[in-house]
């Protein structure tokens, strides 16, 4: 933790939900509810700072596809040239005979990434596709 100071702050919920939610704190394994009310606003904050066009952040595409599918693989490798600055490494595995999984880590304007992802994505053969990323301090 940095050196900021910790504030208090109170918090009414519906029973039923605060149930649920200490429930899920038993699951993941907090030590308290500030811990997990801690993560929750993080990555709320993630989330809403890579909306800015600009943003530069890091972060990974991670896709599960067929290999047997079609023109994909040329595909995928055609667009992953095409955005090469923002590519920093790839991973490659192959999970049985048609299927594989790739993890692609990327850096550069969130705006940039998005597209990236969403044209990787939304291919014909791809099953599964996320996106996950972090703001980068400039």
């Amino acid at each position: 933790m940095d050196d900021s100071i910790l504030k208090r702050f109170g918090v009414s919920m519906d029973e039923q939900l605060l149930k649920k939610f200490d429930e899920l704190v038993k699951i993941k394994g907090y030590e308290n509810r500030s811990e997990a009310v801690r993560d929750l606003v993080r990555a709320a904050l993630v989330k809403e700072s890579w909306k800015n066009d600009e943003q530069m952040v890091a972060g990974s595409i991670l896709i599960f596809y067929d290999h047997h599918q079609g023109d994909l693989l040329h595909e995928l490798t055609a667009i992953q040239h095409q955005m090469h600055d923002e590519i920093l490494a790839t991973t490659h595995f192959h999970l049985d005979h048609h299927n594989c999984l790739e993890l692609i880590v990327v850096k550069g304007r969130a705006k940039e990434l998005r597209q990236l992802s969403d044209k990787m994505i939304s291919l014909k053969g791809v099953k599964y596709g996320k996106f996950t990323v972090a703001p980068v301090k400039e």
